[in-house]
């Protein structure tokens, strides 16, 4: 007697992983929420798949992953444009699919096989996968309204800050027109979507200095007038955020070049000084610190000049009573603000051209 039918079945080799999660994911095409039992045995059987190969990848807490069918895997999924279905599909499958996937997007990136990320080359031959995952923060896709994108966008951003983790790609987004999307992602009004929309815009301004100075410099007039509307922002965590943010890439050593045009300029000037009448004490104090670098700067233009010395009184009113910074700064901070209104005082008395 024969009792083979107790032996569990052969696990799948990585190629036949590969294909059988390509035809479960192609499968998806083929449905539609009308046709209700065989969407939920599609989406099963992704799951299943999906399963299948976080613990390929990862192990399943008593053997560890195999680092040759890893490798396999990793192939075999660029090979057979799997790697552009997990983006394509994702608004399709279930939370637990979606989880599953996000895991295993960042562990397939960091493989390296041979001598490349396959994963990362497939990737730049195929950029068009993130501007999907941008656009897909905000999915309006009738084909997606049954789904819930706030989850949805908060997978795509994962994703996507994994990818700009690469120098070559986060170049792509800066790029790409999707780009733009960010300075409207970042005040919606769905606050987990905001956030994390404004997480990876701020890895794609300091995690690679090199391309972020190159963009600048290509991108100047389009970046700052986008980025001025978000330091007037009507709501206050997006003016705290990005005024924050501001200082954090702009006195970068690659941007130098970028902040001596900054500071030359008497519109941004004005916008600092708005900023400093700001009601909250936390967004004065943060513009102080990118203030005082325009009224430092030994080569202010005569626009610079003729801002400080119209407005000579309010700001030295401004900076009287400009509240201590945080942190144990406060002696420095006072040194500051008084070489600050010094300089105010010294330009103010200095005869002006005006027109």
């Amino acid at each position: 007697m024969s009792f083979s039918f107790f032996r569990p079945s052969r696990p799948r080799t990585p190629i036949e992983l590969a294909k059988a999660l390509r035809e479960s994911l192609v499968a998806l095409d083929s449905k539609t929420a009308a046709e209700v039992k065989a969407l939920e045995k599609a989406l099963e059987e992704v799951e299943k798949n999906f399963l299948a190969m976080r613990q390929l990848l990862c192990g399943d807490g008593e053997v560890e992953p195999n680092a040759d069918h890893v490798s396999l895997f990793t192939l075999e999924i660029c090979k057979e444009d799997v790697l552009s279905l997990f983006v394509h599909k994702l608004p399709l499958l279930g939370w637990d699919a979606r989880k599953d996937l996000v895991h295993c997007w960042c562990i397939l990136l960091r493989q390296m096989v041979g001598s490349s990320y396959c994963c990362l080359d497939y990737l730049e031959s195929h950029s068009e996968l993130l501007d999907f995952l941008v656009v897909c923060t905000i999915c309006t896709d009738s084909d997606f309204k049954n789904y819930d994108n706030k989850d949805i966008a908060l997978n795509c951003g994962n994703m996507l800050r994994e990818c700009i983790k690469y120098p070559t790609l986060a170049r792509y987004v800066l790029e790409s027109p999707s780009f733009e999307l960010f300075f409207k992602f970042v005040e919606l009004s769905n606050f987990d979507i905001a956030s994390d929309a404004f997480m990876t815009f701020k890895d794609l301004l300091t995690k690679h200095e090199n391309e972020v100075s190159q963009f600048l410099t290509v991108h100047y007039d389009q970046f700052f007038e986008l980025y001025e509307k978000l330091l007037t922002s009507q709501n206050y965590v997006t003016r705290r955020q990005s005024l924050k943010l501001l200082s954090e890439f702009l006195f970068e050593t690659p941007n130098s070049n970028i902040m001596k045009s900054f500071i030359l300029d008497g519109r941004y000037l004005e916008v600092m000084i708005t900023l400093l009448k700001d009601p909250s004490k936390n967004i004065q104090t943060s513009a102080f610190h990118i203030f005082k670098v325009f009224v430092a700067n030994p080569n202010k233009s005569s626009e610079i000049i003729s801002v400080l010395a119209e407005n000579h009184e309010i700001l030295l009113n401004l900076l009287l009573n400009l509240p201590p910074s945080k942190g144990g700064e406060d002696e420095q901070f006072e040194e500051e603000k008084d070489l600050v209104i010094k300089e105010i005082k010294r330009v103010s008395c200095l005869p002006h051209i005006i027109g």
